[in-house]
């Protein structure tokens, strides 16, 4: 004679550990590493960045004679924002568009509805996402900021001589990764408003990389206020060793300045999708 037995009901404990913030970060974690196309994305990152560095550095050696007295200046003045600005343009682009199709891409997919199922509350869900991503991109961040700094600051030392312990040298290339993830969750903000994967692309390229450079032309003080307050002109403030002529922000205040755009776009990203249907 065997005897019947009912499974007893989860507690709240156990709902409470599966539902776990740690658990939810496993989760994103899993997501982001099983994709493919985002572990080469990044590890392209790193490697093209320091070519492009090498090749910048050099050809910047080769033509130092060619190149007008006040650009030599500059690079004497700030050679760590030299090196490190020479792949960075690449770096932006590359984490700008993993940012948006990070979530972007669980819309065009529809995984994101099994994630919000699985999680009502729906922000638990944005903020684990933005902090594995954030996290990922500060790493590899940091990795491509500091070899860059390694590659260029020796093909650079017969012109501009730098080392890691001058002042603002650290600084500003640790600094670097901290800009790379903001830009990242910025991007990743965007594309949780946006949820169409090119729509999203096309917006934050245009904003960070074409709005700026059109902005770096509007003509009196107005212009150099709008552009030195826009996200990556402020953000990239801390990757220069020093100040420069007609800088407007601090390192400081410009890394804050795009914290403050990020947080914005990413507390409206949490509304917005606390309010809509996925």
């Amino acid at each position: 004679m065997s005897t019947l037995t009912t499974p007893a009901p989860a507690s709240a404990a156990d709902t409470q550990h599966r539902l776990s913030f740690r658990r939810l970060m496993l989760s994103e974690w899993t997501k982001i590493r099983s994709v493919r196309s985002t572990v080469w994305s990044l590890a392209i990152l790193v490697v093209v960045t320091l070519i492009f560095t090498a090749l910048f550095m050099q050809m910047g050696v080769s033509n130092w004679d060619k190149s007008e007295p006040s650009q030599q200046a500059e690079m004497r003045m700030d050679p760590t924002g030299t090196i490190l600005g020479s792949g960075i343009l690449l770096s932006q682009l590359a984490v700008c568009v993993l940012g948006v199709m990070v979530i972007a891409s669980e819309y065009s997919t529809g995984m994101i509805r099994a994630s919000l199922l699985a999680v009502p509350k729906r922000v638990p869900v944005l903020a684990a996402k933005g902090a594995v991503f954030g996290l990922l991109v500060l790493v590899v961040g940091e990795v491509t900021a500091f070899g860059s700094f390694f590659i260029g600051a020796p093909l650079l030392k017969e012109k501009a001589p730098v080392a890691l312990g001058d002042p603002g040298v650290l600084r500003a290339v640790a600094g670097t990764g901290l800009y790379l993830a903001l830009l990242g969750l910025f991007a990743l903000a965007v594309g949780a408003i946006v949820r169409h994967t090119a729509a999203s692309i096309t917006g934050v390229i245009g904003f960070v990389l074409v709005l700026t450079p059109v902005a770096a032309m509007l003509p009196g003080k107005i212009g150099t206020y709008v552009y030195a307050y826009l996200p990556t002109a402020a953000g990239t403030m801390m990757t220069q060793q020093q100040a420069r002529t007609g800088d407007v922000l601090g390192p400081w205040q410009g890394i804050g300045v795009l914290a403050l755009w990020t947080a914005v776009l990413l507390a409206v990203a949490a509304v917005l999708l606390r309010r809509r249907d996925a």
